[in-house]
């Protein structure tokens, strides 16, 4: 996943990235609700952690201009409000769920995955695509039952196309999944990981197409495998 961690508190802003860092995830961070907004209009995000006591307003508000721009990503909402009122306000205003600090770090990370999968209609913590499975809660990815080795970030790739099967997805959009904001390598390494998963599932029926001018389109295969 892409995370957005809007969270003014240093401390738990580090906590919380490096936590889904090691889980596999890319984060980017914000401070305040002005830059969070900038970042979620400018880039795809998987799901947005959001804190309601901000610096320079409410979280709600910037829940609020989000859901009233169309902008359906995922918002489970982390602060230190109590009141069920509080929790009720934020759900109407169409955040996906609630957890009230302290919190344990594991279950942020287990709400978040869950909040990601009900947006693409799956309830389970592992879909199946063809004679592919990928659990991603374990973070293992099997052909047949056969267990097959990915890296992060091949598994970031992978994620993204199970979840956006059938649609084309941009390299931009594929190359922010892989790095960020941090703008480690150029474009081209999109299609080098983009290369190495395909190798590692030719026996899969998931096919990933190359459309040239458009992006990457992930299918299942129909008929016999290559």
């Amino acid at each position: 996943m892409r995370v957005l961690v809007v969270e003014d508190t240093h401390d738990v802003a580090e906590a919380i990235v490096t936590h889904f860092q090691r889980q596999g995830h890319v984060c980017d961070h914000a401070a305040n609700r002005e830059d969070a907004a900038h970042l979620a209009n400018l880039e795809p995000y998987d799901l947005i952690i959001l804190d309601l006591n901000l610096p320079d307003g409410s979280g709600l508000t910037l829940l609020k201009e989000l859901r009233t721009a169309r902008n359906d990503v995922p918002v489970l909402v982390l602060t230190a409000r109590m009141h069920v009122e509080d929790k009720i306000d934020a759900l109407d205003l169409g955040a996906d769920d609630y957890l009230v600090k302290p919190f344990d770090l594991r279950e942020l990370e287990a709400r978040a995955r869950a909040v990601s999968r009900r947006r693409h209609g799956v309830a389970e913590a592992a879909i199946d695509a063809g004679n592919l499975r990928c659990d991603f809660a374990a973070r293992t990815v099997a052909i047949d039952g056969c267990e097959v080795e990915l890296t992060r970030r091949e598994f970031i790739l992978l994620e993204a196309f199970l979840g956006n099967l059938g649609r084309v997805l941009e390299k931009d959009d594929l190359y922010s999944r892989l790095y960020g904001l941090t703008g480690e390598a150029g474009l081209n390494a999109v299609e080098v990981y983009i290369g190495r998963l395909r190798r590692k599932l030719e026996t899969a029926d998931l096919e990933i197409k190359t459309l040239r001018g458009l992006g990457y389109q992930a299918t299942i295969r129909q008929g016999e495998r290559p």
